[in-house]
């Protein structure tokens, strides 16, 4: 515990030590919106290098694998077209296993507020992932009742710069190929790189063909906080490889560098950086 002193130099109260625990202060800080510049530095320490998110969990045992592997958030989909599809009750099976720690994700393709809001409550969600236009998005509603926001984005040059501008600072940013028959990343490679401007604007994920092969240069290229895997790791569609989990998440932390940042929970896209 440190004293602080007045402008008079005399001794005041002192302050109140950080906790032990570094999670729970950054759990405390996302709960308040807090931007990770704003942390203390010793809780910032707790913040990712890369956040990693598996997706497309179909089982509490898989999902309990992914987290003892090293996995930040769990993406759990709710698309009836996805083979990776789940009911409520099969994701709060999943969800109820999670530590508090972990991000519990919604994946959501233009459902309406209120149905998303109903899974969310029922499944026990901390996020919801937005498949859908950006434009005109009531996010303040999810915020409202206490869910992080990812929005998924799809564009690539000025228009996707014009779009994360024109999005609240603390909603997340996923930014994918927009490629394939499914909304997701459908497993296909795509330009990384042309998602990079926006390292300098605010933290971002990027998925579509990631695996423990190539996700090395794809955060080289792109720039991005974050990744979102869920073919890459498969055995099959929506039975994860825990082999190929274990192996990828190895591969990010060896790639993660300096960069320090959470797209995934509400901690996250409140760090902004100067627009370019």
């Amino acid at each position: 515990m440190t004293t602080r002193k007045d402008q008079t130099g005399r001794a005041g109260p002192p302050e109140p030590p950080l906790s032990c625990n570094r999670t729970a202060d950054l759990r405390l800080a996302a709960a308040v919106g807090a931007c990770p510049r704003a942390l203390p530095a010793d809780a910032r320490t707790a913040l990712p290098r890369i956040e990693i998110k598996i997706c497309g969990l179909t089982s509490p045992d898989a999902a309990r694998a992914c987290v003892a592997a090293g996995a930040h958030a769990i993406g759990m989909v709710f698309h009836p077209a996805s083979p990776r599809n789940l009911q409520p009750a099969q994701a709060q099976a999943i969800a109820g296993q999670l530590p508090p720690t972990v991000a519990k994700v919604g994946v959501f393709v233009d459902q309406p507020a209120a149905e998303v809001l109903r899974i969310a409550a029922q499944v026990g969600l901390s996020a919801v992932q937005l498949h859908q236009t950006p434009t005109g998005q009531n996010y303040e509603i999810f915020i409202r009742n206490n869910l992080h926001v990812v929005q998924v984005l799809r564009s690539t040059g000025p228009e996707l710069l014009a779009q994360v501008r024109a999005l609240p600072p603390q909603v997340g940013l996923l930014v994918e190929c927009g490629c394939g028959p499914l909304p997701g990343g459908n497993g296909t490679v795509w330009n990384w790189a042309e998602a990079r401007a926006l390292r300098e604007i605010r933290p971002f994920a990027i998925a579509g063909g990631l695996d423990l092969e190539n996700v090395a240069q794809a955060l080289a290229a792109s720039g991005a906080s974050a990744v979102d895997v869920s073919s890459g790791v498969e055995a099959t569609p929506g039975v994860k490889d825990l082999n190929k989990v274990k192996a990828f998440i190895a591969a990010v932390r060896a790639a993660a560098g300096n960069r320090q940042s959470c797209v995934f929970n509400r901690a996250a896209a409140t760090e902004r950086r100067p627009p370019v």
